[in-house]
């Protein structure tokens, strides 16, 4: 996959932009608050439709602006397509070949990347929030219908935090409350199950990568952590006896829900446990492990989009290279080296090992506006 060309028009600092972009690596290079991670955000959000900043579309839209437009044209194996996303007050419109597709979901899956910020070393040790977000936005580009499913439990699941917190337990409707449950648990089955396997399937990358990188001497596992049920892959598949827990679980904590105002159970409040030769690296383990984890479930990453999609995405590096020591931004480079178009944004060249890279397509950025 590669993105040949990159249009800009009232997004965030980019009054106007045309890039053409290299089939390679593409470095931009620039001091801060120029512009060089909206770039990165802005093909995420062509890939996605949001953002990995922020959730408040209005924030993408240029000060003096009152719409914002991106395009660009993405090379597959099975060809070329323009794709077209505007962002307003009035909402999202999306067009593939100057098609407008009804629904996002028709959209999502015509460009696909891998970000690795540094906040994503976070997804190691951070707040379960940030390993819930990287499953969402990973599965969501290779099964688009996950998004759906998530964007409807969202929905479901603050209508019935509202009830929780607005209503007396005496005067709750038993049959109010069963039909948020059911429709609670029929959404958020569906996301169990994709999460449960793009793990399983995530581990096994993962897994070999990581013992690449450390010579052998480590193991690491990745393990998904529901807020119920758990056990092996096969356990996840038997979608009605997931149900039928889901109901129960809601069911038993109903008095407790009613007195915190929230719910309690569901995929809001899943998480992953990370371990290394055993042990808990997000509890025990090293700074150096817990990065050298995180790098391994991005390159990870790579190889399982390439396995879903039949070819590599776009890897997208905002400022993590000066983060990484000199080994790991080796594996890092050899792993990406004349394979997947990779966007590279840095403050300077001092900060990533030059001599691994071969033919550079290098940018300066400078106020909202790029110069090869």
């Amino acid at each position: 996959m590669q993105l040949n060309r990159l249009e800009l028009h009232g997004y965030r600092n980019f009054s106007h932009l045309e890039l053409a972009t290299g089939a390679g690596v593409n470095i931009m290079i620039g001091p801060n608050a120029q512009g060089k991670t909206n770039l990165l955000e802005a093909i995420h959000v062509l890939a996605l439709t949001k953002s990995h900043r922020t959730s408040k579309d209005k924030e993408l839209i240029g000060w003096s602006e009152s719409s914002a437009r991106l395009k660009a044209e993405v090379e597959r194996r099975h060809g070329t397509a323009e794709i077209e996303l505007q962002l307003s007050a009035q909402g999202k419109k999306a067009k593939v070949n100057g098609l407008e597709q009804r629904k996002l979901s028709g959209f999502v899956g015509t460009l696909n990347v891998v970000l690795f910020a540094p906040e994503d070393l976070d997804i190691v040790k951070g707040a379960p929030g940030v390993r819930r977000r990287f499953m969402d936005m990973e599965i969501g580009q290779v099964h688009p219908g996950y998004l759906y499913d998530s964007h409807q439990y969202q929905k479901i699941l603050q209508q019935r935090n509202n009830y929780l917190k607005a209503t007396d337990p005496s005067r709750a409707s038993a049959d109010l409350l069963e039909v948020w449950n059911e429709q609670l648990a029929q959404c958020g089955v569906k996301m169990m199950q994709r999460r449960q396997n793009f793990i399983y399937q995530l581990q096994r990358w993962a897994e070999k990568i990581h013992a690449g990188i450390t010579g052998g001497t480590e193991q690491l596992t990745v393990e998904y952590k529901p807020s119920f049920g758990g056990g092996d892959a096969a356990a996840f598949q038997d979608q009605s006896s997931l149900l039928q827990q889901f109901m129960i679980k809601l069911t038993q904590g109903k008095d407790q829900e009613f007195r915190r105002g929230t719910t309690l159970v569901g995929p809001h409040r899943d998480d992953l446990a990370f371990a290394i030769n055993g042990r808990d690296v997000q509890t025990f383990g090293s700074q150096g492990q817990q990065r050298t984890a995180a790098l391994s479930l991005k390159l990870a990453e790579l190889e399982l989009m390439r396995e879903e999609i039949g070819e590599y995405p776009l890897l997208l590096l905002d400022d993590v290279l000066s983060e990484l020591d000199q080994e790991r931004q080796t594996q890092l480079i050899e792993t990406f080296q004349s394979r997947v178009q990779t966007f590279i944004t840095t403050t300077g060249l001092e900060s990533v090992n030059m001599s691994r890279l071969k033919d550079a397509s290098i940018y300066h950025v400078r106020n909202g506006s790029v110069l090869a």
